[in-house]
């Protein structure tokens, strides 16, 4: 069996059972043993040489693709959901009070409450949402 070929099908079982893992370190060797593969099939270099291949670009993968990519996958930094509409501006659309009022909010519209009992905000102003109470925004007035 030529060398080229096992360091594929180590390449590919690496892959494979990276699927179970999810930690992308199976995935970073698989790609040094595909690098071995090509080296080996295209260059016809000693197997000893095609190990080093595959200990250099391992390595290289594990502390250049492997951080950037698992934070990137990790969803850490990416606010959602009505985290994600805290701090924005809105702007009033019907008089907000203790008990009532609404916002235009990223172009949809929801009913709101001002942080401070005693604050009143009339149509036509802007507002920065604090937070989401349920289905009611909690607004101060901006600047």
């Amino acid at each position: 069996m030529p060398v080229a070929l096992i360091w594929l099908i180590a390449a590919l079982v690496l892959a494979g059972a990276e699927a179970l893992t999810g930690d992308m370190f199976l995935l970073m060797l698989s790609g040094g043993a595909l690098a071995a593969a090509g080296s080996s099939w295209l260059l016809d270099w000693p197997p000893w040489a095609d190990g080093v291949v595959f200990l250099i670009v391992s390595v290289l993968m594990l502390t250049l693709v492997r951080p950037p990519l698992r934070h990137r996958l990790s969803g850490k930094g990416a606010v959602m959901g009505i985290k994600a509409l805290e701090g924005k501006s809105a702007l009033v659309l019907d008089r907000v009070a203790r008990d009532e009022g609404q916002v235009k909010l990223d172009g949809q519209i929801w009913t709101a409450r001002p942080l401070n009992e005693g604050d009143v905000y009339e149509p036509g102003e802007s507002v920065t949402v604090v937070h989401i109470d349920g289905a009611t925004a909690v607004v101060f007035r901006n600047g």
